[in-house]
């Protein structure tokens, strides 16, 4: 950065913490819509496989209010996965009216491994991080999605 005297000065701190978060989260949507590229799943699709995934035997509902849509908008979805084989659905032993929605799929492996393929390699950039400085790191970005939220 050129000052009207023509003297250099270094780019502070924050800015470099904040050029350093966008282009984290420009990566993160880049690695997300190339895993879902090579799937063949749109955003929703794999959230809500993700979040199945994460939850075995959740319910409709559950993955309904996870990404806050409409109960005629999880059935279709939950149609989609089911028929590529992603997802499962098992009738409840007590009530032959609910469903719970299990993935069938290992996402540790090929081909599914891409949705998490990104956020692993930052679990792993963190777990070599100094436990202080990582507790600082994410007081920071806490304090971001806070200031985001007003």
């Amino acid at each position: 950065m050129q000052t009207s005297t023509g003297a250099s000065t270094p780019p502070s701190p924050g800015s470099d913490l904040s050029r350093a978060l966008l282009a984290y989260g420009e990566a993160r949507r880049t690695a997300a819509a190339e895993a879902r590229r090579v799937l063949s799943l749109n955003e929703l699709d794999a959230r809500a496989l993700m979040f199945v995934a994460e939850n075995p035997g959740a319910r409709p509902s559950h993955v309904r209010d996870h990404l806050g849509i409409t109960s005629a908008g999880v059935t279709t979805l939950i149609d989609r996965l089911v028929q590529r084989g992603a997802v499962r659905r098992d009738l409840d032993d007590e009530d032959r009216r609910v469903n719970h929605i299990t993935a069938t799929v290992d996402l540790d492996a090929e081909p599914w491994r891409h949705l998490r393929a990104f956020d692993a390699g930052i679990e792993k950039a963190v777990a070599g991080l100094d436990p202080a400085h990582a507790a600082i790191a994410a007081s920071v970005i806490d304090q971001l999605i806070g200031a985001t939220d007003s």
